[in-house]
């Protein structure tokens, strides 16, 4: 089983950089995306339909705007759209495919870095997932929570730790609340089950020469149930082309998805 995740940062921006070309090509079973910034009626061209794939979306009410979108080669006995919060759900930033024994999510959560409002949401985003993510790991299926969590959780996963700790995105809080979710509650970051070259990082500030230096952050994760540790095979960012400031996150798992 093969899952991608990226932040497209506007999925029809993405696909005018070559992104569905290259996905084609990836022959992934699930592929998860964030920041679609587009609504269904939008993406009705044959480019965003590839062969093979199913779509669903769940778009954010606002225009341009947030929207999640995951594309399957199998076909989901269930799919969700939101995580039953209104003021969430309004900007589209969870969805879930459930099939037999596997759940996937892409899920967007908020940045803080605008403001206090911002960050107030995103803390209370964090606040409803957690016990969220305890339902997910008590069904009898699998699960692999895939996205943009806009938090970098350790000091490995940004270049400049120092000068960030009081920035939203490596604030003690959040990096606090992933290490719950690692330590406490047994997920598992699929990135780190493997061993990693240093400085290995998803997404580089538009800003200065973030990506030229590779002064970036790793806030992309494929999240998953304890019972997927010992799947892992894989776990690479691809950089060889750039489709969006993030850059996709592949892993591989040694599971089968039963429909």
């Amino acid at each position: 089983m093969k899952i991608i995740t990226l932040n497209c940062n506007g999925i029809r921006s993405a696909a005018k950089k070559g992104f569905y070309s290259w996905m084609k090509n990836q022959r992934a079973d699930v592929i998860c995306l964030q920041e679609t910034k587009a609504q269904a009626h939008q993406l009705e061209d044959e480019l965003f339909h590839p062969k093979g794939y199913e779509r669903f979306l769940h778009d954010a009410e606002k225009p341009g705007y947030s929207g999640v979108g995951i594309y399957s080669r199998h076909t989901p006995k269930k799919v969700i759209h939101g995580i039953g919060d209104e003021l969430i759900d309004r900007e589209g930033r969870y969805l879930e495919v459930c099939f037999e024994n596997l759940s996937v999510v892409s899920l967007y959560m908020p940045s803080g870095s605008s403001g206090d409002v911002r960050q107030d949401f995103k803390i209370r985003m964090m606040d409803i997932m957690l016990p969220h993510l305890l339902k997910l790991k008590k069904r009898k299926r699998q699960c692999v929570v895939c996205g943009d969590w806009n938090i970098a959780h350790t000091k490995a996963d940004i270049r400049n730790w120092r000068g960030n700790q009081k920035n939203s995105g490596f604030l003690p809080e959040e990096r606090e609340w992933l290490s719950q979710l690692f330590d406490k509650y047994s997920f598992v970051d699929t990135f780190r089950a493997l061993p990693q070259k240093e400085h290995e990082y998803t997404w580089w500030s538009n800003r200065g020469q973030a990506y030229a230096n590779n002064t970036g952050w790793r806030i992309d994760y494929q999240i998953a149930t304890p019972g997927l540790r010992d799947t892992v095979k894989k776990a690479s960012v691809y950089k060889d082309k750039r489709f969006s400031d993030h850059a996709p996150l592949c892993v591989n798992y040694d599971f089968d998805i039963k429909t």
